[in-house]
């Protein structure tokens, strides 16, 4: 059975997730209170239909009643010997104040005497261990609904196969680093190809910027050193049974050598029984 638990900040794209997959299949519900968790997963478990083998539930502040019944219910759900993955969606403040200064929607913990910024962070602090117990985290602050849907399919398609997947992602420093990176690689310190008039034109998808960055020793030598560093650290997640991680790489403005890097960085793991994928945030 795939059993996922859709959580995170209001505004920050649970909806959009859960239609996602429902789209692949999956049957869910939102807002599930957290104590009828086991009660809903010992009854799908019994019925024992296909069409119940891959099912998806949100919790959020909403759930805030039963939220300290999170621990115990997840709990009861390894007893009953079903394996769940949670996947925690999150966003900058200023972007989730944006979101809902744009909608009629009230987030669900501000009231006549909480303001929508304090209970953004107030939602924040009670969503901690679910984000703490989350196998893929997901920072929506610069992300379409349709990335977004992607992200979250290509995740639940790759959580079907066996071993770890690595997401890596280029981005630029400029717009902020990734909320759901597990690893930040910073490569500012290497050459730009922003400062040459003809190259700034290009992306380090693109031949002219590839040529240029390996014309450099520090380049290739970055790359080695994360490659080193990642190849004896990955393992070590593999045992801990960790399915998915999130390798960022970012630069001044995420045009050009994150690009190139992470293209590289792809390339290399490929060859391996790792399952790639590849997001540049800024292009």
């Amino acid at each position: 059975m795939s059993f996922f638990i859709i959580s995170g900040l209001s505004g920050s794209g649970k909806s959009i997730a859960l239609q996602a997959l429902e789209d692949m299949g999956f049957y869910c519900i939102d807002n599930l209170p957290a104590a009828m968790i086991p009660h809903f997963a010992r009854q799908i478990t019994e019925a024992n239909t296909e069409t119940l083998r891959k099912v998806a539930i949100g919790i959020d502040a909403r759930n805030r009643t039963f939220l300290d019944e999170v621990p115990k219910s997840l709990a009861q759900l390894k007893e009953l010997g079903i394996r769940y993955s949670i996947v925690f969606l999150e966003a900058e403040e200023s972007v989730l104040v944006k979101r809902f200064k744009q909608t009629r929607r009230k987030h669900p913990l501000t009231d006549e005497n909480t303001s929508l910024l304090e209970g953004i962070r107030l939602e924040r602090t009670l969503l901690e261990p679910m984000s703490f117990s989350a196998v893929m985290r997901i920072d929506t602050t610069h992300t379409t609904p349709y990335e977004l849907r992607q992200q979250v399919q290509d995740f639940a398609g790759a959580e079907d196969t066996q071993g770890l997947t690595l997401l890596f992602v280029s981005f630029g420093f400029k717009n902020g680093t990734p909320l759901d990176a597990d690893y930040v690689f910073d490569i500012r310190c290497l050459p730009n190809p922003y400062w040459e008039s003809e190259l700034r034109k290009f992306t380090g998808l693109d031949e002219p910027v590839v040529s240029y960055l390996e014309r450099y020793k520090q380049v290739q030598d970055m790359f080695e050193d994360i490659c080193t560093f990642l190849e004896r650290w990955l393992p070590h997640f593999e045992r801990e049974r960790r399915s998915y991680m999130t390798i960022a790489v970012g630069c001044t403005g995420g045009q050009h050598r994150s690009v190139y890097m992470v293209q590289k960085l792809a390339s290399h793991f490929s060859h391996s029984d790792i399952t790639m994928q590849i997001r540049h945030r800024e292009l």
